[in-house]
């Protein structure tokens, strides 16, 4: 039932939105034109993309995928793309849904107050969805986001290579997903190496080839924005009219500082959101779809890192850092509302008491015997036992 609740919920955002979407979907259709363009057309395309072009800032993946709706005709293209990036909201909803079934099992978990945790989750998460994938279009989020709530699915299971494999899409399709890296550090020790290797070698299947032939590729990366006056960035000083030197660097360095730090705490379930956190507190830009990254982190520690009916933190997200761009009229005092924001949060998900140590171990650093039922059906093959899910209850 709350899977079909949040499926008709998607449908009215989405009926509602579609109409005046698209806003940046002809980055991606250009990017999905010129990728497959080889060695044909002008030149600019194939590999020499990121060179001619640096104001695409999308990742090859991105590309890739969005050249499959370039055979339609650009209104149902976009239509297509924008019904294909919806439904994967409800996919990520299921796959955070499972990841918390996993990681609680045999800590006594109420799997139906776990469904209506990701229900009442899922009811903030999924307008901002829609914001991302059908108002902007913007399919490097979608697939990024997506990907990284895959990785934390196969961390909850056990899959070091495919916790490697799945970051290493995302950052395939958005450089910006470099700060999910920590959730590798959830894993064991001695399961580090191959995530690390997985996800460093399909990197470079996917970056290298665009640097190797066209070294002119690098000046995307020095490609600037202006610093809008709504930034976090302006109450931090930064008062350059476009993005300062310091700002990317910073923010990936601040981002996997703070995962690493989340995960020696014990909070592996905060990674995505301080990750988020410290794009929001360090971008020049402001684009309400950023807040969509915010509410996967807020889903994702609602209902993986805490044990409450109620998700706070996924509501907290949406009003503060949503609502707030209608009903905060002053561009600096939206700024100011961010910055509040990024640091409560940031330091709720770091240093608040959790009393439950269950909720505070690593994925992996657990027992379970058994056959499990999950809030969507049995996780796995009742015959089969699994070394990695949790202590039965009463053990």
């Amino acid at each position: 039932m709350h899977l079909l609740l949040l499926t008709a919920w998607t449908v009215l955002w989405f009926a509602v939105v579609e109409p005046n979407g698209g806003f940046s979907w002809h980055y991606l259709r250009t990017g999905g034109e010129l990728i497959y363009q080889g060695s044909s057309g002008d030149g600019t395309g194939g590999l020499n993309l990121y060179a001619h072009h640096p104001e695409l800032q999308m990742g090859p993946i991105s590309f890739l995928v969005a050249g499959l709706f370039n055979p339609f005709s650009e209104h149902t293209g976009q239509f297509l793309a924008a019904a294909f990036m919806s439904v994967l909201g409800l996919v990520i909803l299921v796959l955070a849904g499972r990841s918390a079934a996993t990681h609680f099992l045999g800590t006594g978990t109420n799997h139906q107050r776990l469904r209506q945790r990701v229900l009442i989750a899922g009811l903030a998460f999924i307008p901002m969805w829609i914001e991302v994938s059908v108002r902007f279009g913007h399919l490097d989020d979608v697939l990024a986001l997506f990907f990284t709530a895959l990785a934390v699915w196969f961390l909850t299971r056990g899959n070091a290579a495919a916790v490697g494999a799945a970051l290493a899409l995302a950052m395939d399709s958005k450089p910006t997903a470099l700060a999910f890296l920590p959730l590798i550090l959830a894993l064991p020790r001695d399961r580090w190496l191959r995530a690390v290797l997985w996800c460093a070698g399909l990197v470079a299947v996917a970056w290298l080839p665009f640097f190797l032939v066209a070294p002119d590729s690098f000046a995307a990366a020095k490609f600037t924005i202006p610093n809008n006056p709504a930034s976090a960035l302006r109450w931090l000083g930064a008062d350059d009219p476009q993005t300062p030197d310091w700002a990317r660097p910073a923010q990936a360095a601040l981002g996997l500082t703070l995962g690493a730090v989340a995960v020696w705490r014990g909070r592996w379930a905060g990674v995505v959101l301080l990750g988020a956190n410290a794009r929001i507190l360090l971008d020049p830009s402001v684009y309400t779809y950023y807040t969509a990254s915010v509410l996967l982190g807020t889903l994702l520690w609602d209902v993986c890192g805490q044990r409450r009916l109620v998700p706070w933190w996924s509501w907290i997200a949406l009003i503060t850092l949503y609502a707030s761009v209608f009903v905060v009229p002053d561009e600096s005092a939206k700024g100011l509302v961010r910055l509040g924001f990024v640091a409560v949060s940031t330091a709720y998900v770091l240093f608040w008491p959790m009393h439950d140590r269950r909720t505070r171990n690593r994925p992996l650093d657990r027992m379970e015997e058994g056959p499990v039922e999950g809030p969507w059906g049995p996780l796995w093959d009742p015959s089969r036992t699994r070394p990695w899910a949790g202590p039965p209850a009463g053990r």
